[in-house]
């Protein structure tokens, strides 16, 4: 079943001389519980790719379709409520908020959508994340690897249709990067997630399903594992 489809996908910057194709003529899809890696070297396009399918940034052309809705034909509020319900982003720098302790970081999306909270579906989440006894903690008070588990368990709160993880490995060391990997591929299997990854990391890359090299933003590899 297909969850992403991208088509003709084009982001441009700037106008004339100073104009820059960060994506030109991008289509892919995606079948629901793939995981795939988003390669190639830096200013290849990848995070500008990632942005758009997660509605933070919008495309120059070309469309983004997510379990069948067309997101930027949305308007804004009907596309804000969209990208906190169907995608789950996990970001190299946590982007956690710090006056929340980790149980309302982690129910944050729940919270802004004023939705109740499965304290179940929480209670499998924080247990597979190893949170049990940092519910109460700030921020501040956990460790790289603790924070980046505390964004992993926000993006699958809401039973996203797809998670888009940006480098979440870049800013933690080798143990801990590969514990977040580790989670990922976990969540990616036991609840059927849809796993994009952004990385640098060859390492991680050859652990997914599918491997999408990008260079000067367009596709020059697309090969599945």
């Amino acid at each position: 079943m297909e969850i992403l489809r991208v088509q003709n996908l084009a982001k441009v910057y700037g106008s004339g001389a100073t104009e820059v194709r960060a994506l030109d003529g991008v289509s892919f899809s995606v079948e629901k519980g793939e995981f795939l890696a988003i390669v190639g070297p830096s200013g290849s396009g990848k995070s500008t790719l990632l942005h758009i399918l997660g509605g933070v940034d919008k495309p120059s052309a070309g469309q983004v379709f997510i379990d069948g809705t067309d997101i930027y034909n949305l308007n804004e509020s009907k596309l804000a409520i969209f990208r906190r319900r169907q995608v789950g982003l996990v970001y190299q720098f946590y982007n956690l908020i710090p006056v929340l302790n980790v149980e309302e970081n982690l129910t944050l999306p729940l919270l802004l959508d004023q939705r109740r909270i499965d304290k179940e579906r929480l209670a499998g989440i924080v247990a597979t994340l190893g949170l049990q006894n940092r519910l109460k903690n700030l921020p501040n008070q956990l460790s790289g690897g603790e924070q980046q588990r505390v964004s992993i368990g926000r993006a699958l709160i809401n039973n996203p249709a797809l998670v888009l993880a940006d480098e979440p490995t870049g800013n933690l060391d080798s143990k801990n990067s590969a514990e977040i990997i580790e989670l990922l591929k976990y969540s990616n299997q036991k609840f059927n997630q849809t796993l994009l990854v952004i990385t640098h990391d060859q390492g991680i890359a050859l652990q997914a399903d599918r491997i999408i090299n990008l260079a000067d933003g367009r596709i020059e590899r697309d090969e599945r594992r």
